[in-house]
Parts: structure tokens; C-alpha cells; sequence
């Protein structure tokens, strides 16, 4: 079943409207397939052709995003939302690395929405509950690709363990691999941009399409 999501009255007092769509779904992950990347790669030519690299940041979804990190104490420029990320990686030119279809389709869809997603592998969460709350100091969390983050100031979601997610990247602890075969994705909609029941919609649909998902579970919850 779909773990507890509870989200801590400090940040929904901060961003009063938000919302998680969150996905649990058995899978099947595999190197992406030609018809996701050239999805991608059209997604990639709509945001480049759209916005300028400077109004990446003003997208309801990023800026949203980027209010809560400077609301926490946390430089949203040093410490990018992954979402915005991406964007700006298209915008420049410097493409966006293939990985598998797990995570290029939760890009894709990140990049579309404007949203940062966490996208985890639910056999390695501990427990029944995710919280989210805020990074604290010295919190030990290492960030895909990233080595140490400093995640002092951040959302972040945690599990009986520890932490597992913040918009700018996920733990290397709960990260998909290519083996990975049950997954936990948590849309995090501060504010509104696409209508999130649209981006839950995408993104279960690309699942279909490309993950052979089974007992798939979703839901849409607020503070």
C-alpha cells in the first residue's frame, strides 16, 4: 500500500496550496526506449523554444519552489530545484543525459510540469511513513551524483531512516537502479502550474506505456 504522507505544518503553512500526487507501482525498468527519448527530446525543444534561461525562474511551479527554499533559508540559485535544472540545461544546449525509463520518464515529465519529483525505490524505504519537513544542520544526506549535500534549510522528505528526497535531488540510498522493481513517485506541487491531476495522468500513462506497472496505486493528498 501507499505509505503515510504527512507533511509537517511548517511547510504547509509556507505554501498553503500544495499538493502530492503520489504513485506506487510494481515496474519494470529498462533502458529507455527510442519512442521515450524522442518524447523527451521533443519536450526538451517546447521549453527551449518557449523561455529565455532567465524566465525559467518566473514558471508558477519553479518559482513557487524557489519562494519556499529562500522562506527556509536556503539559496535556491546555489542549490537549483531539479526541475528548473533541467530546463536550463535544454535552454543552453547541453542536452540531457539518458539514464533509463524510470527516471527519464519522471524527468520528462518534471520538466513539462515545472514540478520537482522524487522518484524512489519503494523496496528500500523504511517504514510506512514519508514526512516532509526541513533539512536540518550536519543531516547526513548524500545526493545522487552529488556526494555530501548540504540539505540544512531544504524540504525534505524522510522515512524511518533518514532522509530520502529534497527538490534539488534524491538519496543515493533510495535511488532507481536498473534493477529497481517497485516504485514510490511523489509529485510535489507547491504552487499550481500544469493541473496536477493532468501531470498524475502523464505520468501514469508513460508508465503504462514503458514500465509494465502492476497494483498501481495513486492519489492526490494536501497538508
Amino acid at each position: 500500500m501507499n505509505p503515510e504522507i504527512i507533511i509537517q505544518p511548517r511547510i504547509a503553512a509556507l505554501c498553503p496550496d500544495m499538493q502530492v500526487a503520489v504513485i506506487r507501482a510494481r515496474v519494470t525498468n529498462t533502458p529507455t526506449p527510442p519512442e521515450l527519448w524522442q518524447e523527451i527530446l521533443t519536450e526538451a525543444e517546447r521549453i527551449s523554444s518557449s523561455y529565455q534561461i532567465l524566465e525559467i525562474n518566473s514558471r508558477p511551479a519553479i518559482a513557487a519552489t524557489r519562494r519556499l527554499y529562500r522562506a527556509l533559508g536556503k539559496d535556491p540559485g546555489r542549490y537549483r530545484v531539479a526541475s528548473e535544472a533541467l530546463c536550463r540545461r535544454v535552454i543552453r544546449g547541453l542536452g540531457l543525459y539518458r539514464l533509463t525509463t524510470l527516471i527519464d520518464l519522471i524527468n520528462l515529465v518534471s520538466m513539462g510540469s515545472g514540478y520537482p519529483i522524487s522518484g524512489l525505490d519503494a523496496d528500500r524505504l523504511v517504514g510506512d511513513t514519508l514526512t516532509m519537513g526541513v533539512g536540518e544542520k550536519d543531516e547526513i544526506y548524500h545526493g545522487i551524483g552529488r556526494g555530501l549535500l548540504n540539505i540544512q534549510g531544504m524540504p525534505v522528505y524522510r522515512d524511518a531512516q533518514g532522509p530520502v528526497a529534497t527538490p534539488t535531488s534524491d538519496e543515493e540510498r533510495t535511488k532507481i537502479t536498473p534493477q529497481t522493481t517497485h516504485i514510490q513517485i511523489c509529485i510535489n506541487a507547491f504552487a499550481p502550474e500544469m493541473p496536477l491531476t493532468e501531470a498524475l495522468d502523464w505520468t501514469l500513462q508513460l508508465l503504462h506505456q514503458y514500465a509494465a506497472p502492476s497494483s498501481i496505486q495513486s492519489r492526490i493528498i494536501t497538508p
